[in-house]
């Protein structure tokens, strides 16, 4: 198989090189890529035959191109000495700042007030729905109510929770105080 596994990889060389350079745009590195594919082409041979050597040698070459490509794009993150591991790793960090963290305890601790002066119903309503996720025909069987009265309740629910969040988000108007004589 040898002599004929050098024929077709002299038959295919030239695609294979074209297939190398779209990815890898880089004539030394192509040509590397392509002495690999036959040296992996001739152990794949002595394992056992292959279907296509053709096809093999092309999805080889492809292959070996992408590999070189992260490699490359590794070694560039590592050498531009990123200073923490969520830069490393190309995440954008998230994380809130404390100013952001408290404002979002807040407004969570102000939701979950207005959320317990919520009629009994309506609250098992929005969190079955909500938090449960079902949908109104489901949450009007399992209460025994109409899908009407579990449309009401839910529109009870989140229109306590606009009001309560506006009043609270709601700057308070200049020139009023609170205690004292003006």
């Amino acid at each position: 198989m040898s002599a004929s596994l050098i024929a077709i990889y002299l038959d295919h060389r030239r695609s294979l090189f074209g297939c190398a350079m779209k990815i890898v745009r880089d004539l030394q590195v192509a040509e590397d890529l392509l002495q690999e594919s036959y040296l992996r082409a001739c152990k794949a041979v002595e394992r056992g035959p292959i279907d296509n050597v053709g096809a093999f040698l092309h999805r080889t070459v492809h292959n070996l191109a992408l590999d070189h490509l992260r490699r490359c794009r590794t070694q560039e993150r590592f050498e531009a000495g990123p200073t923490d591991t969520v830069e490393a790793l190309g995440i954008a960090s998230e994380a809130p700042s404390a100013e952001e963290r408290l404002l979002h305890r807040e407004r969570l601790s102000c939701f979950m007030d207005a959320l317990d002066r919520l009629p009994a119903r309506a609250r098992q309503v929005w969190l079955l729905n909500r938090v449960e996720g079902l949908s109104y025909p489901q949450i009007a069987t399992h209460l025994g109510v109409s899908q009407g009265t579990v449309f009401n309740d839910m529109k009870l629910a989140m229109g306590h929770f606009v009001d309560t969040m506006a009043r609270r988000d709601r700057p308070e108007p200049t020139g009023s105080r609170s205690g004292g004589t003006p």
